[in-house]
């Protein structure tokens, strides 16, 4: 119960930095901290204590399996939102070298 709350609370602190935050940047890590929160979360879904990996080595093992299905879609969200994170920074970096500032205030200000 205690990993699904910290789950919350970094979606909630991720989801801050994205609505208060002016700066590019910072916004772009406050999207990363919401990714890792759903990440976090999928992964404690599929988790059940006292479970073996899902690999059958014989067939008179205990049943009881972790379920593997939440754990690929982790695997894909990863790569997913790395690709995501390297783009948001690449525009970033982009609209810095036009303007010379992170600051949205600033952007829209210099934009007209």
């Amino acid at each position: 119960m205690v990993a699904f709350l910290a789950c919350v609370l970094l979606m909630l602190y991720g989801l801050y930095v994205v609505v208060t935050k002016r700066n590019l940047i910072k916004i772009v890590i406050g999207f990363s901290l919401i990714e890792y929160a759903v990440n976090l979360f999928f992964a404690l879904a599929g988790f059940r204590p006292q479970a073996l990996a899902p690999i059958v080595t014989s067939l008179n093992q205990p049943r009881n399996f972790v379920d593997p299905l939440p754990q690929a879609l982790v695997l894909t969200a990863i790569v997913i939102g790395l690709s995501t994170t390297a783009l948001m920074l690449a525009l970033a970096m982009r609209i810095y070298e036009k303007y010379k500032t992170f600051d949205i205030a600033e952007i829209r200000r210099l934009k007209g």
